[in-house]
């Protein structure tokens, strides 16, 4: 079985979700939009996402709020998403890719009135299928669940995740880990000192959270590969 993982730059692997899908089997097969972060153009073509069991779209640090500074792929990407979904194909995206499949599927993606940086409450349902608790987050925006998509998880500042068919968005980041963490810090350690929260206290807590946090991102990935992905 093959996964297409689109990774939109070096800080955005999919890191503890991938890692469980190869547990589950799974070859994955990356695709890198930037090489250069801070020369976000890229006119590569997308690869074509029908011929994989599954498609992961990772983070980023743009905004689908803001298309213009990513505008040489970004709605190439969306309509790769789409067609990923529309072809049956399941997509699991995570913060910023959860952003694209809201749009892709008739969605919205809006400016939120304040930021939520850090391990965060979101509340699922009792009998839902996510576990509730803290999710890391990094996003200064919230989208819209798409018509016809079930609500799966809200925070305080909108809806968390949902799921469409065979596909499933988040706006959390599932996928974080102590190393994926650090390697944010190289390039986001002043905003979030802009923003009230120390640096390394943040990375503390990230270490003592990251087995629960496993088990966590597991259970959801099981979860997506055995009812969503499973049909």
């Amino acid at each position: 079985m093959r996964a297409l993982v689109i990774e939109h730059d070096e800080y955005g692997p999919a890191e503890s979700v991938g890692d469980h899908f190869q547990v589950r089997g799974y070859d994955l097969e990356v695709f890198r939009v930037l090489d250069d972060p801070d020369d976000p153009v890229c006119t590569t073509p997308f690869p074509d996402p029908t011929g994989y069991d599954a498609v992961i779209v990772t983070g980023a640090v743009w905004s689908l709020a803001d298309t213009a500074p990513i505008a040489s792929w970004i709605h190439r990407e969306v309509e790769m998403v789409r067609a990923a979904h529309d072809s049956d194909t399941p997509v699991l995206g995570m913060c910023f890719g959860g952003q694209v499949l809201s749009v892709a599927l008739g969605g919205s993606v809006t400016r939120s009135d304040e930021p939520e940086l850090g391990w965060h409450t979101v509340e699922s349902p009792e009998r839902g299928p996510l576990p509730s608790g803290p999710w890391f987050q990094w996003h200064y925006d919230s989208f819209t669940v798409p018509e016809g998509a079930i609500e799966l998880a809200h925070g305080r500042m909108g809806p968390q995740a949902f799921q469409i068919g065979r596909s499933v968005g988040t706006q959390f980041h599932p996928e974080m880990t102590p190393r994926l963490f650090r390697g944010w810090l190289t390039f986001g350690s002043d905003e979030l000192t802009a923003h009230g929260i120390d640096p390394q206290a943040l990375l503390a807590e990230t270490v003592e959270r990251a087995k629960a946090a496993r088990s966590r991102a597991d259970r959801l990935v099981d979860w997506f590969l055995e009812d969503v992905a499973a049909g």
